[in-house]
C-alpha cells in the first residue's frame, strides 16, 4: 500500500482529554475524509468529556456517540493503532513526559488556550470553546491538505510545526 493509499493514525493529546483533544479528534475525523483516522488521550483524563464540547461538536454535526475521556496509557500499547502522528493541543502536555509512542510518529505541539478554564456568561464560555474549535479545524484543514506522498520526514516535521505556530 503506498502512502497514497494508506490511512495515517493521529493522536491528539491533552491534559484532561476533555475538551481540546476530543474536538480535534471530531474535526480530523470529518476533515480527514477517510484518509486519517483521529484519536485522543489526555495525561491526567477527567473522566468525562466537556458539556460545552460535547453540545459544541452536537451543534456542528459531529458524532459524538463513543467519545470519552481516556489515558494516554492506551496508545502506547503494544496492541494499540499504530501511530503517525501525536499532537499536543495544550501547553501542559506539552511539557509532560510522552509514554514511547511505537512506531516513532511525527510530534508536534498545537497548543490553543484552554475554553474549559473561562470563566463567566454561558454565552461568553460558549464563544471560548468555538475559537478554540475554530483555531483547532483550521490548522487540521491544512494538515489533511499537505502534500503526504511528496515530503521526506523531515519536511513533513518542520510543515506540522509550522502549523502548530500559524
Amino acid at each position: 500500500m503506498s502512502d497514497i493509499d494508506r490511512i495515517f493514525n493521529v493522536l491528539f493529546l491533552c491534559t484532561g482529554n476533555s475538551a481540546r483533544s476530543i474536538m480535534s479528534e471530531c474535526a480530523l475525523n470529518r476533515e480527514g475524509k477517510g484518509r486519517f483516522r483521529g484519536y485522543s488521550a489526555g495525561s491526567h483524563p477527567t473522566g468525562s468529556v466537556n458539556p460545552y464540547a460535547l453540545d459544541l461538536m452536537t451543534r456542528q454535526n459531529f458524532p459524538v456517540e463513543g467519545l470519552r475521556s481516556k489515558n494516554w496509557d492506551e496508545f502506547a500499547k503494544p496492541d494499540s493503532p499504530p501511530l503517525d502522528f501525536v499532537f499536543t493541543v495544550c501547553d501542559n502536555a506539552a511539557g509532560e513526559v510522552c509514554p514511547i509512542w511505537p512506531g516513532q510518529p511525527i510530534t508536534a505541539h498545537w497548543g490553543v488556550p484552554d475554553p474549559a478554564a473561562v470563566t463567566g456568561s454561558d454565552a461568553e464560555i460558549k464563544s471560548a470553546f468555538f475559537d478554540a474549535f475554530r483555531q483547532l479545524n483550521n490548522r487540521i484543514n491544512i494538515f489533511v491538505n499537505l502534500p503526504l506522498d511528496r515530503l521526506d520526514r523531515l519536511a513533513l516535521q518542520r510543515r506540522v510545526k509550522e502549523i502548530g505556530q500559524s
